[in-house]
């Protein structure tokens, strides 16, 4: 594990010009593609969490509904 954090830190370190153009649309894209990643990850949590949620609450009304019509006939 120390190796490998070494040779990251030498990587980062020990870095050599690309002398490449990157232009605006290289920052633009990836500014998009984090936020695409950051909705996508809100997203799947809000769907792990809301349709479990959604299901549980239409079965309390559906077993309040049904005992609403008990008692109704009941009278």
């Amino acid at each position: 594990m120390l190796r490998i954090i070494l040779l990251v830190l030498y990587f980062t370190l020990i870095s050599n010009p690309s002398y490449a153009y990157l232009g605006p649309g290289v920052g633009g894209g990836v500014i998009a593609a984090t936020i695409g990643i950051i909705i996508a990850i809100f997203v799947a949590l809000f769907g792990i969490i809301w349709f479990p949620l959604k299901r549980l609450i239409e079965k309390i009304r559906s077993n309040q509904d049904k005992q609403k019509n008990n008692n109704s006939k009941s009278d």
